[in-house]
């Protein structure tokens, strides 16, 4: 820091000694009196009488004030030299104080800067304090995971979430313990069997224990991750465990009952997981990507009122047991291509806003889509319905393609709603198919799609058709599949059928 310049000082006057004073002042006295004198001889010389009192007079009168204007002079003189020396002498002070104050504002600047700088020091060396112990903790608890004794490896767990749940300004420490308990879910894992008969040598008991003490730090880990990605209740003051903006990558990892319910989760990778057991996701939240290609669901799974605001992403996943998707809302685009519903799909209620890819998709059981809204354009091209596909009173914004289709079980249409083109070309229809009181807005198209022919034992319901459409007379037949097949005609492409009960209502 520069130091203040000093301020240039004026020199103040002197005081003029008193013996100079007295010198000035005898000086003009006697200029005085030389001066009357002069004055007195010169003025008066050859005058006598009343002329001469009178020129004395003025000659004396003239002296004496020449002399007291002298002495006036100097007096001003001396006057002004006081007055001066108090001006400089005032000026000089404000300096002074001036320089005073600068220099004090120096030494607190000064002071300030090195209390500052002493701050920064101790901040610093407390950080690097602060990272060694992170590091050295975080060390000793990864060190931990790998311990071959169970409540060694429960520790770790605890000491890394302790961890991360001290340091909520550090939400990089945060997310690196997530990772590190995805890892570890991640690591081949098979889960315990049967426990042995009491014949069982001891390694086989030894192994089966094994087994099962790793399931239960497993459990651990799935019960560390999902109580940190639980905001709580109130979602204006969440809970003080919920760390923020966390991603899930547990890639092939092998989960068992997870429970994710209420939960929220910025982006999450499931990719080929398999879920053992049921898995539960019910009013959760996904704020990305959520990704769960070719994940593998042993049990029920739940999904109910779920929210996926980013791209959901389940191409070639496998469900085992139901699969409840009531009231899930889908915010970006939706891949069930070529998923696997072996019980019922129960989709009644959702809400698909990006485009909702079903192609390919097998369903084995039930597939219910009643009430569902699909702003976008749906995809169920080549799909397969074993059981009964029911969209009642769901709703098509955009384009809905059906083709290539095949509906073994009763497939419901009625008081759906198709705004846009729907294409059901090419479509197989195995069982009750019903549109009635469906509203068309645009063009629907059955090319080349079958309906196999029903016999009197196999008739229930009567059939209905979208207006504009009808079977054909003439039975064809389906490679690899039994009965025989009607054609589906726009009307007036030829005779209607007239051979069987489903025809009637054809016409109708």
């Amino acid at each position: 820091m520069p130091l203040p310049t000093p301020s240039t000082s004026r020199t103040p006057l002197e005081p003029m000694p008193r013996r100079v004073i007295a010198t000035v002042a005898a000086l003009v006295a006697t200029a005085t009196i030389g001066l009357v004198v002069a004055l007195w001889w010169a003025g008066t010389a050859g005058l006598s009488g009343a002329e001469l009192v009178n020129a004395r007079f003025n000659a004396l009168r003239t002296g004496l004030s020449i002399g007291v204007g002298g002495g006036g002079i100097f007096a001003l003189y001396l006057a002004w030299r006081r007055q001066h020396a108090t001006e400089i002498g005032l000026v000089q002070k404000e300096r002074d104080q001036a320089d005073v104050a600068r220099a004090y504002e120096l030494q607190r600047e000064t002071a300030e800067h090195t209390r500052l700088h002493a701050e920064r020091v101790a901040a610093t060396t407390e950080r690097d304090a602060e990272a060694r112990r992170i590091t050295d903790l975080y060390a000793k608890s990864v060190e931990q995971l790998g311990s071959d004794k169970a409540p060694v490896r429960h520790g770790g767990l605890y000491a890394l979430e302790r961890l991360a749940q001290d340091h909520p300004d550090n939400p990089a420490l945060r997310q690196t313990v997530v990772n590190v308990l995805c890892a570890y879910l991640r690591a081949p894992f098979d889960l315990p069997d049967d426990p042995p008969d009491a014949n069982a040598d001891q390694a086989a008991r030894d192994e089966h224990r094994g087994r099962v003490q790793e399931c239960e730090v497993r459990l651990t880990a799935q019960r560390i991750l999902t109580t940190h990605v639980n905001p709580g209740s109130d979602a204006d003051r969440p809970a003080t465990t919920f760390w923020v903006d966390t991603d899930f990558d547990l890639t092939a990892a092998v989960l068992i009952d997870w429970d994710m319910s209420n939960c929220l989760l910025r982006n999450a990778t499931f990719r080929g997981t398999t879920f053992a057991g049921d898995a539960a996701f019910r009013e959760a939240t996904f704020t990305g990507v959520a990704a769960f290609r070719e994940a593998t669901f042993t049990g029920n799974i739940w999904l109910l009122k779920a929210t996926f605001a980013g791209d959901a992403l389940f191409s070639g996943a496998k469900f085992a047991g139901e699969a409840w998707l009531h009231e899930t809302t889908f915010t970006g685009e939706i891949w069930f291509n070529k998923a696997t519903f072996a019980g019922d799909a129960l989709f009644s209620g959702a809400k698909f806003a990006g485009d909702a890819l079903f192609s390919e998709a097998m369903f084995t059981g039930n597939a219910s889509f009643r009430e569902a809204k699909f702003t976008s354009d749906a995809w169920f091209r080549e799909a397969t319905f074993n059981g009964d596909a029911l969209f009642n009173e769901a709703t098509f914004t955009k384009v809905a393609l059906f083709d290539l289709a095949t509906f073994t079980g009763d497939a419901l249409f009625r008081e759906a709603t198709f705004n846009e083109a729907s294409l059901f070309s090419e479509a197989t229809f195995n069982g009750f198919v019903s549109y009635s009181e469906a509203t068309f807005t645009r063009d629907i198209s059955f090319h080349q799609a079958k309906f196999r022919h029903s016999s009197p034992a196999e008739y229930f319901h009567p059939t209905s058709w979208p207006i504009g459409w009808r079977l054909s007379p003439d039975h064809t037949a389906i490679e690899g599949r039994e009965g025989t097949w009607h054609r589906i005609l726009a009307v007036g492409a030829g005779p209607a059928l007239s051979d069987s009960p489903a025809s009637e209502s054809a016409r109708d």
